[in-house]
């Protein structure tokens, strides 16, 4: 939401990993083309009925993050909440390619991903440092900024420890 606020989101915009569809939901309930892709056919069944349900057009589709090329089509913005830190490193390398590939030249992925900072003794999904996010994003890219932020959790009392990364395609 603070992206959208900002004048950040640039169109059309791709949330990959989408689960239910609240973040392409929210986009395009303020006036961008929005598209939601995710492995899951259940989640993806549950994004088009919530978008049916509130009259807000969005495309969802259930795709592999690591072929977006068979969507067959480019995006200004790709939106991550929670799928990057997923990967093991060499997904992530397919993944950073994959993303590449349906990202306009100059185009910004948004990313928020567990960091190295949330404590490990609740489990969780792997964490990410700031020095594995650079260098997964070495080459073709540039990582305007990595920040500190939270994820809205069930699991945490006042959300989770994230990174929020900004990184441009060259």
């Amino acid at each position: 939401m603070r992206l959208e606020q900002a004048g950040r989101i640039g169109v059309p915009v791709l949330d990959v990993g989408c689960g239910t569809g609240e973040n392409a939901l929210y986009l395009a309930q303020q006036g961008h083309e929005a598209w939601g892709v995710d492995a899951s056919s259940r989640a993806i069944r549950k994004a088009k009925a919530k978008s049916k349900g509130r009259g807000i057009p969005v495309t969802f589709r259930v795709a592999d993050a690591l072929n977006l090329g068979r969507l067959g089509r480019t995006f200004e913005t790709v939106i991550d909440s929670g799928l990057f830190h997923t990967f093991s490193d060499p997904e992530r390398v397919r993944f950073v390619d994959s993303v590449g590939g349906v990202l306009h030249r100059g185009g910004s992925y948004f990313m928020l991903a567990f960091c190295d900072q949330e404590p490990a003794d609740w489990g969780g999904p792997r964490r990410v440092t700031q020095e594995e996010i650079r260098a997964t994003f070495r080459e073709g890219w540039t990582v305007e900024s990595v920040q500190p932020a939270k994820f809205a959790s069930k699991i945490h009392r006042d959300g989770g420890l994230a990174w929020l990364s900004t990184v441009t395609r060259l």
